[in-house]
């Protein structure tokens, strides 16, 4: 290397240092910010005003997307001790709100500006209130520490200074799969960071409130036990949340720790206080919002069916029916229009969907009115579509029926669009009135709270009540037990009282 070229590349690279550290040093000065638990300052692109903004945001989304699970109950008392454990938090004075959501999904979760939401699959699955108020703290904890708002910081400041180091650095550029596995890594350890500091918030906060902290550790052991049973195992270091046997052991550990500085010894745990109130709970899916049997959706509610294709994967929500197909090359929406009439909802697709109309027609479906088009993506002003977008073929179907107007739409690429269309067609075209009362009359599945009669082991017990033995392992999940574990006559277990009508295909 000659020393005019050495000497061109050294300079090269003293203005690219130069460049970031100047970057870094106008972003710590113009956007640091004192973290309201830690008292440290970090860096921060987000605003609180703009935290709360998308917390307004968000919710009505989420609960469309989800429900509010009906129960003013547990939606009581969701508020009151959010509501409690706020008010002794690092931001006393935010507004929380707290939902809790129809899905059977074992969740907690928490979004900026002060919302909160837990779903009933998670409600079901605590054995008293002090593993609630644990996770509860955890959610708090999220809010308070400003997770959100760091990490969307910390990706646009590493993102920013990456796009940066590949426009002035040809060096940067050749290393730039490398430094782009290295920020994915970075962001990894981030959550599970937050995850672990929102830990120790949720033992802090429950604490504080009264509740004994070691019972949280006791619900990371029924997480470890339903992933065990679903088969999912994920390597700690692929994951953002810490490994929950990890996770198990720390929180006993802090438990301890904030006890003794307490200086209280009496902490609240209401086992069968909390299981009384669950009494009754909806369990699993709830097929009064929509079930697969035969390879046919049924509403119960809204009184129709449709065939479903086989083996393809349906994800129901209160806003969407989506079926995908097994191989992924192939998606069919069903939801609801907004608009009054046929016509209005035909307008509104094309416009709102931004669809490209290669072919339509007016048409019937078993004596309801319809319109069905074949359509490709319109590509948006100023924007440049991408090849699949280009290659994307729509079947869509609007049908007014029952004084709402249903929208189909199939999904697949140009080269795969005619293998699926007899598909999309037979699912959209056999969309019908439900009367037959054994489809509509379905009720879910509920919990359901008993007394042990007599002393024995879990297995004997559930024996004693005829629960299948395939039944067996899933109810001692849910109890956080062993089936070896003996009981004492009096105890209070979660039983499932099962619905009307075998809707589980």
């Amino acid at each position: 290397m000659t020393n005019q070229k050495y000497s061109r590349m050294s300079n090269k690279l003293k203005i690219t240092k130069s460049f970031f550290f100047l970057t870094l040093i106008a972003l710590v000065l113009y956007a640091c910010s004192v973290n309201p638990v830690t008292g440290k300052k970090e860096i921060m692109l987000v605003s609180e005003a703009q935290e709360l903004a998308m917390g307004q945001q968000s919710d009505p989304a989420i609960i469309a997307n989800y429900g509010l699970y009906d129960s003013q109950v547990l939606q009581d008392f969701i508020n009151s001790r959010g509501k409690e454990m706020g008010a002794i938090s690092h931001k006393p004075d935010l507004e929380y709100k707290f939902r809790i959501l129809d899905s059977p999904v074992v969740n907690a979760f928490a979004v900026p500006g002060g919302y909160v939401y837990f779903t009933r699959g998670i409600m079901a699955h605590f054995n008293n209130e002090a593993e609630f108020a644990g996770v509860l703290g955890h959610e708090i904890g999220h809010i308070t520490a400003r997770h959100s708002a760091a990490q969307m910081s910390k990706q646009q400041l590493y993102g920013g200074l990456f796009v940066a180091g590949m426009i002035v650095s040809e060096e940067f550029r050749q290393m730039g799969e490398l430094a782009q596995q290295g920020l994915g890594l970075m962001f990894l350890k981030f959550g599970r960071d937050d995850e672990s500091q929102s830990d120790e918030l949720g033992v802090s906060y429950s604490t504080q409130v009264g509740y004994d902290a070691h019972q949280m550790a006791g619900f990371f052991e029924v997480l470890h036990r339903i992933q065990k049973q679903a088969g999912v195992s994920i390597p700690e270091f692929q994951s953002t949340h810490p490994d929950p046997v990890n996770r198990f052991n720390n929180v006993h550990t802090l438990a301890d720790a904030y006890q003794k500085e307490s200086g209280k010894t009496d902490f609240k745990v209401n086992r069968n206080e909390y299981l009384k109130m669950i009494d009754g709970l909806v369990y699993g899916e709830d097929p009064r919002q929509g079930y697969v049997k035969y390879n046919t959706f049924f509403h119960p509610e809204l009184k129709f069916y449709f065939p479903v294709p086989p083996e393809w994967q349906i994800v129901n929500t209160p806003q969407m029916v989506q079926m995908a197909s097994k191989d992924g090359k192939a998606l069919m929406l069903m939801t609801l229009s907004q608009e009054k009439t046929l016509q209005a909802a035909v307008q509104a697709t094309v416009e709102q969907d931004g669809l490209q109309v290669v072919e339509s027609s007016e048409t019937t479906v078993n004596g309801n009115p319809a319109y069905a088009m074949i359509s490709t993506l319109k590509q948006q002003q100023g924007q440049q579509a991408t090849q699949q977008q280009q290659d994307l073929r729509i079947l869509t179907y609007l049908i007014q029926y029952n004084g709402l107007i249903y929208k189909f739409h199939g999904l697949a690429n140009s080269t795969d669009f005619n293998t699926y269309y007899r598909t999309f067609n037979n699912t959209m075209s056999n969309f019908d009135q439900l009367n037959d009362p054994q489809m509509i009359n379905v009720t879910p599945d509920r919990l359901k709270i008993v007394s042990v009669s007599r002393a024995g082991s879990l297995q004997q017990i559930l024996s004693g009540m005829r629960i299948p033995n395939d039944s067996m392992e899933e109810i001692a999940i849910l109890n956080n037990m062993q089936l070896t574990d003996q009981l004492t006559a009096g105890t209070m277990i979660k039983t499932v009282e099962r619905g009307i009508g075998n809707f589980k295909q």
